[in-house]
């Protein structure tokens, strides 16, 4: 995998993570498609960083659950 995809996948996973951002959000943020997002999240993620991977996973489902809060 190329240098820069990597750096891009940790970089908007990191963002996820500390912000609680959803896909979307994310892609914005980043300019970017959502499936661009969701492809790294959820393929590419896990190779380079399980770790990260698994925190994102956890902080997705959260934001996925609060949105569904009202």
């Amino acid at each position: 995998m190329y240098e820069y995809i990597e750096d891009r996948v940790l970089e908007v996973a990191n963002y996820i993570v500390e912000s609680g951002a959803t896909v979307r959000q994310a892609a914005k943020k980043f300019g970017i498609s959502k499936s661009t997002v969701h492809k790294d999240m959820s393929e590419r993620l896990r190779y380079i960083d399980p770790n990260v991977a698994e925190q994102v996973r956890e902080a997705v489902s959260y934001t996925h659950l609060r949105a569904h809060e009202t």
